[in-house]
C-alpha cells in the first residue's frame, strides 16, 4: 500500500470512547493499563522511553496477548548533548544525596541521547502497532511516510501552534497538544536552557489556537481528571482527550505505592515544573529534592535523568518520597483509585452528561 493511496482511519475509529490514556515512562504505563483502557473504548498507550527495542517489542506482546482492540506505543526523539561542564557542576550539586542514600551517581556517558530511536522505529515499521505518537520533538517526513506506509496512525505531541503546524506538514496523522498543566515532561520541541518552561500556555487556549492553525485531529492533554473538563475541550475544538495523571491511581498502573498515595497526601500541596530530576521541565509534587535541586539544575536531558536514577531508585527503596520524582499534573487531586476499564467507562458518562447540559444550555438561551 502506498502512502499515496492510503486510507487514514478515523480517530473515533481508534479510539471510540475519545480517550487516551497517556504514554507515561518509566513502568506506569504497563501492558495491563493499555489493555483495560483499549478494551474500555479507550486508547491504551505503552511508553517505549527508557527502554530498549528489545524491551519494548516485549511489551509490545505481552499487550497484543491481553487484548485485540488498537493501542499505540510512544516514542522520545534524539535529543541533544548536553554541555559536559554544566552536568559536571550538577554533579557536585548532588553529592550530598549520593552521601545521604549511600548511592553513586552515574557517569553521563553510560548512556546515549537518542533513546534507541532508530532501532526501535525499524521495529515498528518491521511489525507495525496501531498507534505511534512522538515526543520532545518531530520526525521527519521520511519517518513518518514509513510508518504510514505500513497502516501505522501518527501522532505528535505538540505544546505551540507552531509546532502542531511543523507536525501537520511533516505528514503526522493528528497532534496531541499538551497544555501547561501536563504531568511530567513537558515535551517542547526544543528545551530553552534560558527558561523553565513555566511560560507555556493552558490547555483550553492551546487548543484553540491549534485547532485554527491545523486541519488534522487535535487530542488535547493538561490536567484533565473529570468527563466535564473533557466536554470543555471538545467544545474548544479538541477530538479526544488524553489523561495521564487520572490513569495514575488505577490499580493497573506501575506507578510506585508511594507515588499513587502522594496524589492526595496533603504533606504535596501544589505541583511545580522543574529539570532536577531529569534535565528537561517536567511537572511533579513539589517534594525535598525538587526544592533543593531544581535552581540548580541544567538544560541536560537524558544526561541528568541517568544521573538521578540510581538516587531515585534508592530513595524508593528506602521509603522516602522526598527524593523520588512524583510526576502529577495540576489536578492531581482529583485522582481515583478505581480499575483504569472502569474509569474509562465514568469519565466517558461524565464527559456526555456534561455535553448534553451544554447543548441544554445552549438551546434555551
Amino acid at each position: 500500500m502506498s502512502v499515496e493511496t492510503r486510507v487514514v482511519p478515523a480517530l473515533g475509529e481508534l479510539c471510540r470512547r475519545g480517550i487516551v490514556a497517556a504514554p507515561m515512562a518509566g513502568g506506569v504505563s504497563r501492558p495491563e493499563l493499555a489493555a483495560a483502557v483499549s478494551d474500555a473504548g479507550g486508547l491504551g498507550f505503552l511508553a517505549a522511553g527508557y527502554k530498549t527495542a528489545d524491551g519494548m517489542y516485549e511489551e509490545i506482546k505481552q499487550l497484543r496477548a491481553l487484548t485485540s482492540k488498537p493501542f499505540g506505543v510512544n516514542l522520545f526523539m534524539p535529543q541533544p548533548a548536553a554541555d559536559p561542564a554544566a552536568l559536571d557542576l550538577y554533579r557536585q550539586q548532588l553529592a550530598s544525596e549520593s552521601a545521604w542514600y549511600e548511592t553513586p551517581i552515574q557517569e553521563r556517558d553510560d548512556h546515549g541521547t537518542d533513546d534507541g530511536y532508530e532501532a526501535k522505529l525499524a521495529l515498528l515499521v518491521d511489525d507495525p502497532v496501531p498507534v505511534v505518537s512522538f515526543a520532545f520533538g518531530c520526525p521527519s517526513r521520511d519517518e513518518l511516510d514509513a510508518l504510514a506506509h505500513v497502516g501505522t496512525y501518527t501522532v505528535v505531541t505538540v505544546t505551540t501552534p507552531e509546532e502542531a503546524q511543523a507536525a501537520e506538514w511533516a505528514g503526522a496523522d493528528a497532534v496531541c497538544v499538551q497544555g501547561i498543566e501536563a504531568g511530567g515532561h513537558q515535551s517542547t520541541h526544543r528545551d530553552d536552557p534560558q527558561t523553565d518552561g513555566s511560560g507555556g500556555l493552558g490547555l483550553l487556549s492551546l487548543v484553540t489556537q491549534v485547532r485554527e492553525t491545523v486541519q488534522v485531529p487535535v487530542i488535547a492533554a493538561g490536567g484533565l481528571m473529570r468527563g466535564a473538563q473533557i466536554a470543555a475541550v471538545r467544545a474548544a475544538g479538541a477530538d479526544a482527550a488524553q489523561l495521564g495523571t487520572a490513569f495514575l491511581a488505577c490499580p493497573e498502573s506501575g506507578a510506585h505505592a508511594m507515588h499513587k498515595n502522594a496524589l492526595k497526601n496533603p504533606l504535596f500541596v501544589r505541583t511545580e515544573l522543574t529539570r532536577a530530576f531529569s534535565g528537561r521541565p517536567a511537572r511533579g509534587l513539589v517534594n525535598r529534592f525538587m526544592r533543593e535541586h531544581g535552581p540548580y539544575a541544567p538544560s541536560a536531558y537524558p544526561e541528568v535523568h541517568y544521573m538521578t536514577a540510581g538516587l531515585r531508585q534508592a530513595a524508593a527503596r528506602v521509603g522516602d518520597a522526598q527524593g523520588m520524582a512524583l510526576w502529577a499534573g495540576q489536578g492531581h487531586r482529583l485522582a481515583r483509585d478505581i480499575p483504569a476499564g472502569r474509569l474509562v467507562q465514568v469519565l466517558s458518562a461524565e464527559a456526555d452528561s456534561a455535553w448534553t447540559e451544554m447543548a441544554l444550555r445552549r438551546s434555551t438561551s
